[in-house]
């Protein structure tokens, strides 16, 4: 194993790929409505969608996309200082978010015992399905500089004209040679317009990321867009010490990019700037989901005989509706109000994603490579007999084929269901999955999660049945 990571250094990253195989299927002439009306106030994770409207990945795919900004965790655990090492572990938190941007389709769901790992040259990581009832995925990432590691449990629920992604679960930063740990949740995410209208997605809540060997925080504020789009894609937040004393303002859009002035700086540009912060009495913050109360009537049963098409624009509105954008398109943010501190630093900047990108799902460079069997992986037993690289649903859809791709995933879903069974009757259940990581304890925020328990990097899969594809 050591030899992949050696190879990784020594160019393998040069040969990834920049496309997929062939472009993404048109979702417009497919009726999404028919499968989701019954759905409202629900959580989506037991609906079988058509495949169709899933992207080329698998959540533990998705969730290692968390990596793409890995180098900012290198960075924080070079800085001198406390302060400065949170700074940068706040911006990795929200880099982590950036990929999400205009990402509408659904991953695959994993198979319980299904893993995914990934070596770059700025760390390795190794993920596995741990729970299917719950569905529950649980990562391990490491380097020599940094341990990153934590277990999502995510929750989507359709309010009618929207969807809720829920990402339940803490994450940790540990950087062993320090000593030091920090920890934090992913805020929601609601992906809107799912009946009528253009697609668009935007992340709010509170995001809290706490060191906790220093007593310090950084309490950040993803804001939803508002009435008028002032405030999409913001991000906003303080640092505060030990005495709860704020120290810094950190600023900037999920989307594009984080900065940090000191508290001083940002008090001074708030008096000369006080209309880019306050709010209208019309231009209140509300939750971006709406509850099915919300969904007028009229408006269900119009869908209920509407032929639709969840991509194009159309119109259908009532009165009592939160306003959506014109003609349904997708918001743009108003450079009114964007923020520019003086004595401010970036911290991250997002980079441009490829030129083709709306042919391929809207991946980032990063995801496009996620999927790819390199080289070196083709070796016999080179991966692990259950990676999300090897599935042939997710490869069928890859390659175009639809129909392949929507047989594949039930035979899966169908054989899962068979192994479960089996095991239940077994007398002496082996307790095959979860195999890397069991539920624990975390020492830093004393809450139950699943710990990696080792081993991944070194096994031997010769002898074992791992036939969960």
């Amino acid at each position: 194993m050591a030899e992949r990571v050696v190879n990784e250094k020594n160019g393998q990253c040069d040969n990834l790929r920049k496309s997929l195989p062939v472009p993404m299927f048109s979702r417009n002439d497919f009726n999404i409505w028919s499968v989701l009306k019954n759905c409202i106030g629900k959580e989506l994770s037991k609906i079988t969608m058509p495949v169709v409207f899933n992207e080329p990945l698998s959540f533990l795919q998705r969730m290692t996309e968390y990596m793409e900004y890995a180098k900012l965790l290198r960075v924080a655990s070079e800085q001198a200082t406390p302060l400065e090492r949170l700074k940068y572990v706040s911006a990795f938190a929200v880099s982590a978010l950036a990929s999400n941007w205009e990402r509408l389709g659904k991953p695959f769901n994993p198979l319980l015992g299904e893993t995914y790992e990934l070596i770059r040259p700025e760390f390795r990581i190794i993920c596995e399905q741990v729970s299917h009832h719950p569905p529950i995925s649980a990562f391990h990432a490491e380097s020599e500089n940094f341990r990153f590691h934590g277990s999502i449990h995510p929750k989507l629920k359709f309010w009618g004209k929207s969807v809720e992604i829920q990402p339940k679960g803490i994450v940790t930063v540990e950087f062993p040679k320090l000593n030091e740990a920090y920890s934090w949740s992913n805020v929601n995410c609601c992906v809107h317009n799912v009946i009528v209208g253009k697609l668009w997605i935007e992340q709010y809540g509170m995001m809290e990321v706490v060191s906790h060997q220093h007593g310090m925080k950084a309490t950040l504020n993803f804001k939803p867009s508002g009435w008028n789009n002032k405030d999409l894609h913001r991000v906003e937040g303080h640092i505060t010490d030990r005495n709860k004393r704020k120290t810094h303002f950190l600023y900037g859009k999920w989307t594009e990019f984080i900065k940090c002035t000191d508290y001083a700086s940002y008090e001074e540009y708030v008096k000369e700037n006080a209309h880019k912060f306050k709010r209208n009495a019309d231009d209140r913050s509300k939750s971006p989901n709406e509850s099915p109360g919300n969904t007028p009537r009229k408006v269900l049963s119009k869908l209920n005989s509407l032929k639709m098409s969840s991509f194009k624009s159309l119109s259908i509105q009532e009165p009592d509706d939160p306003p959506e954008p014109s003609e349904g398109d997708i918001p743009k943010s108003d450079s009114t109000y964007s923020i520019d501190i003086p004595n401010s630093v970036t911290l991250w900047e997002a980079e441009s994603r490829p030129a083709n990108t709306a042919e391929y799902y809207q991946f980032t460079n990063f995801a496009m490579s996620l999927n790819q069997l390199e080289d070196h992986m083709k070796q016999p037993r080179a991966l692990c007999p259950t990676d999300s690289r090897l599935r042939p649903d997710i490869r069928k859809l890859e390659q175009g084929d639809l129909d392949g791709a929507a047989a594949e995933k039930t035979r899966l879903e169908e054989k899962q269901r068979e192994n479960r069974k089996k095991n239940k009757k077994s007398q002496d259940e082996l307790t095959l999955f979860p195999r890397w990581f069991k539920q624990d304890v975390n020492p830093h925020t004393k809450q139950d999660d699943w710990m990696y328990k080792g081993g991944y990097w070194e096994r031997n899969d010769d002898n074992l049945e791992l036939d969960i594809f």
